[in-house]
């Protein structure tokens, strides 16, 4: 007779996590028997210490051991194997309190994708969280609200669940603790339902393996990769429009420069949005709409005549030539470009 699927799987990513593992598990293997949970649980593991021995003693639980550094990789690694309908992630530090299993699991039961804990809006003790990292966190999750609309306070917050059904439709790819953006923003750009709980955050049990400016600049610069409006549109249109500015100041030179830095800069947004679409499954009715008209053709005809009207200012405005002139070149190249990121993979 075959064992039947449980219906949650709760997922440690573990490196070193020999003294707060046991806790973890003693806390998970509670709160299950105690709310009569259908829930295997899988230890996720890339440790050089004891954490797999504790993991491997223990039969409730299932040792994943890949040695894949990295946050993201854990969990990408246990999603192969997880055979739940819902997925519970925490960290196995003891900083979350998995009495909240079933809360979180109840918002999936009732109509939500994917719920998240936030850390700031539940008692946190006091030293739980280094000074750099309260401020850390709070900023971070500001951009990613400014970036993407979203009104979630602590997209950075290890205590989640979100149905397996939905991971599938992420196509999840980061490996490091910039995975905790990734699922975010794409649960944002999918339309995943969304809940936030507020959560209660103890100080850790071991040492922290965390790199506050280097894990920050990661999930900083995923934020930035996925919001091409920000890092490419808004400077360029800046850029065009001070150097257009500049220019009728009488400084010509720097104008040309900042013109065509900005230009390049928006093709660039152009691109990133486009290998979004298509790569990374975005939608966008309105990129989709400069898809209908702007073919190959009509960008090379639109650069050739943007070069010509630059010849006839070549002896009165010999500047104006040459912006001109290096415009119409970008859009040509530009529109083989975008043509090439347009094309579909298997």
């Amino acid at each position: 007779m075959k064992n039947e699927r449980p219906e949650i799987s709760i997922i440690l990513p573990c490196r070193n996590e020999q003294e707060a593992l046991p806790f973890c598990l003693a806390q998970i293997k509670k709160t299950i028997k105690e709310n009569n949970l259908s829930a295997e649980i899988i230890v996720s593991d890339s440790s050089t210490d004891k954490s797999p021995e504790i993991a491997r003693s223990d039969p409730a639980v299932i040792l994943l051991k890949h040695d894949e550094e990295g946050y993201g990789a854990a969990y990408l690694e246990a999603f192969k194997i997880a055979g739940g309908k819902y997925i519970f992630m925490a960290d196995a530090d003891g900083t979350y309190e998995f009495s909240e299993i079933p809360r979180f699991i109840k918002f999936l039961k009732n109509d939500y994708d994917f719920a998240i804990g936030n850390r700031f809006a539940g008692k946190m003790e006091r030293n739980s969280m280094p000074f750099l990292h309260r401020l850390g966190n709070p900023l971070l999750s500001g951009i990613l609200r400014l970036f993407f609309g979203t009104k979630i306070s602590d997209s950075h917050c290890g205590m989640r669940a979100i149905k397996k059904s939905a991971i599938k439709v992420l196509n999840l790819q980061t490996t490091g603790m910039e995975f905790a953006s990734e699922m975010v923003i794409k649960a944002i750009k999918n339309g995943l339902k969304i809940k936030e709980l507020p959560i209660n955050y103890k100080k850790r049990i071991g040492c922290s393996k965390l790199k506050p400016m280097a894990d920050s600049w990661k999930h900083m610069r995923f934020m930035l990769l996925y919001s091409p409006l920000f890092l490419f549109f808004i400077p360029g249109i800046f850029l065009m429009s001070l150097g257009a500015e500049l220019y009728l100041l009488s400084h010509p030179f720097f104008s040309s420069l900042l013109i065509i830095a900005g230009y390049q800069l928006v093709i660039f947004s152009v691109f990133a949005k486009t290998y979004a679409i298509i790569h990374l499954k975005e939608k966008s009715k309105f990129m989709d709409k400069i898809y209908r008209y702007l073919t190959i053709e009509r960008a090379s005809v639109l650069g050739i005549l943007v070069i010509l009207i630059g010849a006839i200012f070549y002896f009165p405005a010999p500047i104006i030539a040459f912006t001109l002139a290096i415009a119409g070149i970008q859009t040509i190249f530009s529109s083989f470009m975008l043509s090439i990121l347009s094309i579909k993979e298997e």
